[in-house]
């Protein structure tokens, strides 16, 4: 009886660690997550404030095209940049959350 008790206790620690491990991880790349958010936006506004100082500049129409061709070029390379770099920390953050339960899990089967 005791024996049990004592494997459950262990477990049940195991668990806790293994838990408490795992939300660090998710918790610091959440940080990065907030973080990298919130470069691109600041760094998409400067990219809009600084379009609109040029479009606004324009002398003819031939002009503005361009000026806009080259903004909504640099925005959407902007965006697949941000959003592939992002799906990377996600990627990272299940891999690192996951990390302190392999070693439990391959022991259980």
């Amino acid at each position: 009886m005791m024996k049990n008790f004592e494997d459950v206790n262990a477990a049940g620690k195991e668990l806790m660690d293994n838990s408490l491990k795992s939300i660090a991880a998710v918790s610091k790349s959440a940080q990065v997550i907030a973080s990298e958010s919130a470069d691109y936006a600041k760094q998409s506004l400067e990219m809009g404030t600084g379009f609109f100082e040029k479009l606004v500049a324009a002398k003819t129409l031939d002009k503005a095209i361009e000026i806009q061709s080259d903004f909504a070029k640099s925005a959407y390379e902007g965006y697949v940049a941000q959003a592939t770099k992002l799906g990377e920390i996600y990627a990272d953050m299940a891999k690192e959350a996951y990390k302190p339960f392999e070693a439990s899990l391959s022991k259980a089967k």
